[in-house]
């Protein structure tokens, strides 16, 4: 088998479109030999924030000298950036060799019950981490938690960094409703670490950790840049420096750090190695900001929900006021694209919208609409493709691509930061209906 023989093979799990229940995963993790009993973990759970928050905890425990595997989706352009160890990206050999050990297992499945393209790239990341010997897995849920197939782990720590609406259609129309499926990774015993600040969220967060003897730790208001004056060394006064910008990334790093310091007893890291670890952190596609060569500035956000979208436009106010802006946008259908136009087309001078690779792409017509009724002052364009968008834009002095993180993938292969994979379509794991099984952990 070669390597796009391998793809193009999980390629073709997306027909089994998603199943939310344990069962499927549990069964091929035993068929695999149990690897997630070898791992210890930490859980990452939420609306947004999830990957730069795994990022964090990565390159902390990174700098303190542990093998750190890191768990993560959907990827901007390789499939391989789902499963890395110490930032390095899986090898294509044992991608090749994951998928070829994994082929005679999945035949002992019973039609109907075939497992979806996650259930299996989830086992094939505890075999590469297992086979590793990693220390610790920074390990991100893909959709949800409860009956999510990540939610096989027993986890150091579990983390929810914030809830919002967002696949709605799955996780429930109300946020306590997605509260609950988020908190379902809480497990017995296990200390789950919150930023969630919504009252109706974080009660329901509250009650499952209470019923599960969970110590409860928030990273509330009042509290988010404690962490960071924990970190000043009274010999030099220095302070945390955090490469990622923006203001919730503070709070993702409250977050990472709170986390850090309740799992002190197990994994002791000094104060000197938490600054350094944050100091060195890397995360693509999230408020990226790329200086090209003619010295146009392009600021890449992976601004997927309304949530998001508020969080760019905050940033945007706050460390971009004067630029004059030209925004590219690409949306999902079944995303709140209104409201994200609302937020964000009010601060752009120029506007082109474009279709994102993928069947559930907002019509770049109906975005151009939204967006030329929330801002009719600006210069508004439906575009064929982002390269129709980009090249009219080469002359423009601030650009922001945002929406989907498909989008963003594509960007970073167009401005030359990221090799061409022709991966993305991976990320389609629904093109089958998504089903709801009745099995879970509670």
């Amino acid at each position: 088998m070669t390597y796009p023989e391998a793809i193009q093979f999980l390629y073709g799990l997306r027909l089994f479109g998603a199943k939310f229940g344990l069962d499927n995963t549990f069964k091929l993790a035993a068929l695999a030999g149990e690897p997630q009993n070898n791992l210890r973990f930490i859980h990452v759970a939420g609306t947004n924030g999830k990957g730069s928050t795994c990022a964090m905890l990565e390159s902390v425990y990174r700098a303190a000298g542990l093998r750190v595997g890191l768990f993560t989706s959907p990827h901007l352009v390789s499939f391989r950036e789902r499963i890395q160890v110490d930032r390095q990206l899986i090898p294509k050999a044992d991608v090749v060799r994951l998928v070829g050990e994994l082929q005679p297992l999945l035949k002992q499945f019973p039609p109907g019950h075939h497992p979806t393209f996650f259930e299996v790239v989830t086992v094939m990341a505890l075999k590469f981490f297992a086979e590793q010997e990693c220390d610790l897995v920074i390990w991100e849920t893909g959709l949800g938690g409860r009956l999510d197939a990540t939610n096989i782990v027993t986890p150091l720590a579990s983390v929810i960094t914030n809830i919002a609406f967002d696949h709605q259609q799955w996780l429930g129309d109300t946020l306590a409703k997605i509260a609950a499926e988020k908190a379902g990774i809480i497990k017995p015993g296990v200390p789950v670490v919150t930023a969630t600040d919504e009252p109706e969220a974080l009660a329901v967060i509250g009650k499952t950790a209470q019923e599960r003897n969970a110590p409860l730790i928030t990273v509330g208001q009042a509290s988010r840049l404690s962490p960071f004056e924990r970190t000043r060394t009274p010999e030099t006064g220095v302070t945390l420096i955090l490469p990622l910008i923006g203001e919730h990334q503070k709070i993702n790093a409250a977050l990472a750090l709170a986390t850090v310091a309740i799992l002190q007893n197990q994994i002791p890291v000094p104060d000197e190695t938490i600054r350094d670890g944050l100091a060195h952190v890397s995360w693509l596609g999230r408020l990226q900001l790329i200086q090209r060569p003619n010295g146009q500035k392009v600021l890449l956000d992976g601004a997927h929900n309304a949530a998001g979208a508020r969080v760019l436009r905050a940033a945007l106010e706050q460390l971009f006021p004067a630029a004059d802006k030209t925004l590219v946008l690409g949306v999902f259908q079944d995303k709140d694209w209104p409201t994200m136009c609302e937020l964000l087309a009010p601060l752009a001078a120029r506007i082109r919208t474009v279709p994102i690779s993928s069947e559930r792409s907002a019509d770049a017509g109906e975005l151009a609409a939204a967006c030329r009724a929330a801002n009719p002052a600006a210069e508004v364009a439906a575009c064929d493709s982002l390269d129709g968008a980009l090249k009219p834009s080469a002359a423009d002095d601030f650009v922001v691509v945002a929406g989907s993180l498909y989008l963003v993938g594509e960007a970073l292969e167009w401005l030359g930061h990221s090799p061409a994979a022709g991966e993305r379509e991976l990320n389609e794991w629904h093109h089958a209906p998504l089903t709801r099984c009745a099995n879970s952990i509670s």
